[in-house]
């Protein structure tokens, strides 16, 4: 007796598919936040499954969700991003995504874990997102301000123990990684947009959620030449509003 044939002979085998990255974005600017889950989001392979304004709602929110990766700020208000860091890497890698690019800020979060460190302006959308995926994989990815501040850390430890050759050796920074960094890192947002550096500057406080009114008091000038250097910055960045303007400033527009 002739064997019946199988029905779903004729149908291709199923291709799984891959479970996308898990991402909790931390940051207490919401445009920031918004603009890069709106850029993570759109990535097939990506996908963010929450959003905190500080480290306390980061960690009830890793807890909740388990995320692969979390990219955390350092300046937020309530419990900021260094004292949650020791809290959050255990739970997944943590990537420090922020406009803090202070050495000893940079220093402390690599000795409390953080698995890579990227300063706003130095980085391109591109390389974002291979900082992203490579940081589950346990890649760490530094822009050159945080790879200028643990070089320089490394060399001062080098010469505190008497040992020129204890900075090429260790693991946190290598010689491989730093040319990496070097060779991959795109123009900052002051040379991509041809601002000065007090433009840079001003900008840099647009997009952390400064009003006029405190940028002039933090620049040490008044609110009218605030709003001139405003209206230059626009115009270089072809926007109308701030968080049009700091959406492209970040890299997330």
């Amino acid at each position: 007796m002739p064997v019946p044939a199988n029905p779903f002979d004729t149908f291709p085998p199923t291709t799984p598919v891959a479970t996308p990255l898990r991402i909790l974005v931390a940051d207490d600017n919401p445009v920031v936040r918004a603009g890069l889950t709106a850029l993570l989001a759109g990535r097939e392979d990506i996908t963010v499954v929450a959003e905190a304004a500080d480290g306390r709602e980061a960690y009830d929110a890793a807890c909740r969700h388990r995320p692969d990766v979390i990219l955390l700020d350092v300046r937020m208000p309530g419990v900021d991003g260094i004292a949650a860091l020791p809290h959050l890497v255990r739970l997944a890698p943590v990537m420090m995504l922020t406009y803090s690019h202070e050495s000893e800020t940079v220093q402390e979060a690599v000795r409390l874990g953080a698995a890579g460190y990227l300063v706003h302006g130095e980085f391109t959308v591109d390389q974002l997102l291979t900082a992203v995926r490579d940081i589950r994989h346990g890649r760490p990815h530094f822009t050159p301000t945080a790879a200028g501040a643990l070089m320089a850390q490394l060399k001062s430890d080098a010469t505190a123990h008497g040992n020129p050759e204890m900075a090429s050796s260790a693991p946190t920074v290598s010689s491989q990684n730093l040319s990496q960094l070097q060779s991959g890192v795109g123009q900052s947002g002051r040379s991509r947009f041809q601002l000065s550096p007090r433009e840079a500057e001003i900008m840099d406080l647009i997009a952390s959620g400064m009003t006029n009114q405190q940028i002039a008091a933090a620049c040490f000038i008044s609110e009218k030449t605030v709003k001139n250097h405003i209206n230059r910055i626009f115009a270089k960045l072809h926007s109308t509003s701030r968080s049009q303007a700091a959406a492209k400033w970040l890299g997330v527009a």
